[in-house]
């Protein structure tokens, strides 16, 4: 099993929220078999953003998609966001 966490910024969390959502089918057709979204406690536009895979391949793949960064820039993402993989321990 594999884990991404993607920690990033965005300029409004509802307009991001609707962009995610409708990236669902995307990410369960790409290998994404759980994923949680997090809001910092003292500001609701920092997000961590959990996704799960079953392999590090997919993982890998999934992150390197550019249908994933375009749907990041059209959500509002701010930046670079800050992805690190893991695998299960």
């Amino acid at each position: 099993m594999a884990t991404i966490s993607v920690l990033h910024r965005v300029r409004d969390y509802d307009a991001w929220r609707e962009v995610y959502d409708g990236f669902a089918d995307f990410q369960r057709s790409n290998g994404v078999i759980e994923e949680s979204v997090h809001r910092a406690k003292d500001d609701p536009n920092n997000l961590l953003v959990l996704h799960r895979f079953n392999t590090m391949d997919e993982a890998e793949s999934f992150v390197a998609s550019s249908e994933l960064r375009e749907a990041m820039q059209a959500a509002g993402v701010e930046g670079e966001p800050q992805i690190e993989f893991y695998e299960d321990a």
